[in-house]
């Protein structure tokens, strides 16, 4: 349960992220707001490092390095979620982002990547996908 929560929290906080930083974009400049976000999300989380410790910088260097490109994907991640606002709206960029980030999550599930234990692609997963896919389409009709 726990696992949902957290879940749908973030879920309306990305919504809500998406919608914010495109408004300050329309003041600032897609990669002014980029900076910005992401300087103050590093202050928040070296702040809740510090108070909370969960973890140990020193380990650093058994991490794979491949893991490191998270924060890149990040910056990559709100510019184009920013664009994709501005150019199509909310709900359509939102609905598209999620369908590509099932998409993916379902590649690397099935196939077992970066660490995750393989699970099969059934005929369930590839139904449910098909109906989210032509429910942003039929969403999208006019």
């Amino acid at each position: 349960m726990q696992g949902v929560l957290f879940s749908f929290l973030a879920g309306i906080l990305i919504s809500l992220q998406s919608i914010f930083n495109t408004r300050l974009s329309e003041k600032l400049g897609l990669w002014q707001t980029s900076t910005i976000v992401h300087g103050l999300g590093f202050i928040v989380s070296l702040l809740l490092f510090m108070v909370i410790r969960d973890g140990s910088i020193y380990k650093l260097n058994d991490v794979n390095k491949l893991y490191l490109l998270g924060g890149v994907f990040g910056a990559i991640i709100v510019y184009s979620v920013m664009k994709g606002i501005t150019v199509i709206g909310p709900t359509y960029a939102v609905s598209i982002l999620l369908i590509s980030q099932l998409i993916m999550a379902l590649i690397i599930d099935t196939f077992g990547l970066f660490g995750t234990e393989k699970l099969a692609f059934t005929a369930n997963k590839s139904i449910g996908l098909g109906i989210m896919i032509i429910g942003i389409l039929v969403f999208k009709l006019k």
